[in-house]
């Protein structure tokens, strides 16, 4: 006992490995254009290569915005029990938590097909095709953007202090939204296709039917602006969080290129989501 006390045993110090890993690419910023609809009111799908032009050039087929019943319902399909929680303009819009009906919450994958889209009132533009861009108001941008396999992984409704800074999640949960402002979302990555989850919600029978839509290299989204209309049968949304979910399983490839076009400044969005996690599973089969 003596000895001890006047040798004491030198206290254990665990060896942490010194790991150090590049940082996955979450959502970059790569460029940006400005695109005033007034001077050039096309989206021109030239070729896989995504631009907007004053007229349509000869030899493009110009397409008629998708428009679908409410009858029309596809993906997969869950229950909504109620509104959990309802925060009305937070600096970007409306936030409303739905509750899902216990189980599974599958977004179920299908190619982006023309009626596939139709089904959640987008419009699919395949290369040789344009279609004039409805927006009624704002400057618009198209940003050139690399999304990373953890995109998915965060929500702005799970940080509730700014203190702690952005957190990713453990789950992907559902996180959708419609809005005042068009998109264009481009298939432009050389190696994957792109993935927009989407969703079509009939709030007075409490359903909402769930998909993930891959859109095949070198085509893309329309979708064209849509605000809250007061009284309709169902409500067609969309989120590209998880955009680069096709490359989830590759161990060379952790992101993709995507190109949005969006508003970026004064608009208004709806967001409705839910904090369970969420089954988003590959698309088997070779695109049609």
């Amino acid at each position: 006992m003596l000895h001890a006390l006047i040798n004491p045993p030198t206290p254990f110090v665990p060896n942490f490995p010194d790991y150090e890993f590049i940082p996955p690419v979450f959502i970059m910023e790569m460029s940006e254009i400005e695109v005033n609809v007034d001077e050039t009111p096309f989206f021109y799908n030239d070729g896989g290569t995504p631009g907007y032009v004053a007229s349509v050039p000869n030899g493009v087929t110009l397409l008629t915005p998708a428009r679908t019943g409410p009858e029309v319902a596809i993906g997969a399909e869950h229950q909504v029990t109620g509104t959990i929680g309802f925060v009305t303009d937070k600096g970007y819009g409306n936030e409303t938590q739905l509750g899902f009906a216990p189980g599974e919450v599958r977004y179920e994958p299908m190619w982006a097909t023309r009626d596939n889209a139709a089904a959640f009132g987008i419009t699919l533009v395949e290369p040789g095709e344009a279609i004039q861009v409805d927006s009624p108001g704002g400057l618009l941008h198209q940003v050139e953007y690399r999304y990373g396999v953890f995109a998915g992984h965060w929500s702005p409704y799970q940080n509730t202090n700014p203190a702690q800074g952005n957190r990713l999640l453990s789950v992907v949960c559902t996180d959708l939204e419609h809005h005042d402002f068009p998109h264009v979302f481009a298939s432009t990555d050389p190696n994957f296709p792109l993935v927009i989850s989407v969703g079509r919600y009939w709030q007075g029978k409490g359903v909402i039917r769930l998909a993930d839509l891959w859109v095949p290299q070198g085509s893309a989204l329309y979708i064209p602006p849509k605000p809250l209309l007061l009284g309709s049968e169902c409500i067609d949304l969309h989120n590209n969080r998880n955009s680069a979910r096709a490359a989830w399983g590759d161990i060379h490839y952790d992101a993709i290129t995507t190109h949005t076009l969006l508003q970026t400044k004064d608009s208004f969005t709806y967001w409705y989501w839910n904090a369970a996690d969420t089954v988003h599973t590959h698309l088997e089969g070779r695109r049609p």
